[in-house]
């Protein structure tokens, strides 16, 4: 048998991770080098050195950081890999940066199956390859049984901005026009629909995507994007009252302007929850002036992520700070911030 077959016979006999693939040992040396390595290859890596010397393009530095816990791992259209890969790249990109890099932590419960650890580590690795971004630099800790949930997995990213591209969420402004990238509310209900307890169909599968290449086209075609921002945990509610808050601005939506899937509405109405409080994971919200705004949404119909791109509401004076929406029926409702937490574990 090759020294290669052997190696990996050793990290895999048992089926799952042991303590040992956390302790700094042999085991840990080959789990890194027979799974992460090959996955997530590239020149900086390979060097396994304790950190990453990167080289940067000209531009403002970057840098966001998150963590994923999504329960279940495994989700209708992704897992907790690419999701890490792409809410990390979303979070870099929401300041019109080009995201360069990533850093990747491991933390993982004693007795998760080894052939599922493999199944998120190439997700994520496909995830980063198609997103163009390297995987640079990482860790892997394993922790007692009982004392995690499978796998969480901690990931920072590293991009440049231009000069002259500066969206903020303290610069809406009044009369600038409300855009959401498509559909609102797939991450959360596809993630709903697999939690144990309950019971109800759908197809609908998580919309979970990096949206730089989005980014990339809107900036090109409207420098001056006021305010770009990633509609996760919270959902579009959170980010608008978020944005109101931090401009001093109010918010005016249109309902019958909201794309929704009809499954999604369908679920929420089932279930009694707000599409607008249900996070999201490849969609984005962006402000800009009202003059800008029909050039902005045809550059973003112009990318898959974008093709059912919708001008959603105004932004307007108002010194509550308040998020509103126009009913269908034509009366008006608060927006609020969502209370509690609807939706524990969902990214």
């Amino acid at each position: 048998m090759s020294a290669t077959a052997t190696s990996r016979n050793q990290v895999f006999t048992s089926g799952v991770v042991e303590m040992a693939h956390g302790s700094g040992g042999r085991l840990m040396a080959e789990l890194i080098e027979r799974l992460f390595v090959p996955a997530f290859a590239n020149p900086v890596l390979t060097g396994q050195e304790d950190q990453a010397v990167l080289a940067l393009p000209p531009g403002r530095l970057v840098v966001s950081t998150d963590s994923y816990v999504v329960s279940p791992l495994f989700f209708p259209g992704g897992n907790i890999g690419d999701l890490a890969v792409h809410g990390t790249v979303n979070d870099v990109a929401m300041a019109g940066a080009r995201p360069l890099y990533l850093t990747a932590g491991f933390i993982i419960e004693e007795g998760f199956p080894l052939p599922d650890l493999e199944r998120i580590v190439r997700t994520m690795a496909r995830a980063a390859a198609a997103a163009k971004v390297g995987i640079v630099t990482g860790d892997t800790k394993v922790v007692e049984k009982g004392k995690g949930d499978g796998v969480f997995i901690n990931t920072t990213g590293l991009g440049v901005v231009d000069d002259g591209i500066a969206p903020s969420a303290t610069r809406a402004r009044p009369g600038d026009a409300i855009l959401v990238s498509g559909p609102i509310g797939d991450h959360g209900v596809a993630i709903l629909s697999k939690r144990s307890g309950l019971s109800f169909e759908t197809d609908i599968v998580s919309d979970t995507a990096a949206l730089h290449g989005l980014v990339a086209r809107m900036v090109a075609a409207v420098p001056d994007v006021h305010c770009l921002r990633d509609p996760t945990r919270g959902g579009l509610s959170a980010v608008l009252n978020e944005i109101a808050q931090a401009s001093r601005v109010g918010m005016r939506l249109t309902e019958v302007s909201l794309p929704v899937r009809p499954a999604v509405l369908g679920a929420c109405e089932l279930l009694g929850l707000d599409v607008l409080h249900i996070a999201n994971e490849g969609k984005l919200v962006a402000m800009c002036a009202a003059a800008d705004a029909d050039r902005l949404l045809g550059a973003m119909r112009t990318d898959p992520h974008g093709a059912e791109a919708a001008i959603i509401g105004t932004v307007v004076e108002d010194p509550e700070c308040f998020v509103e929406l126009e009913t269908r029926f034509g009366g008006t409702r608060i927006v609020d911030w969502i209370a509690g937490e609807q939706l524990p574990r969902i990214c």
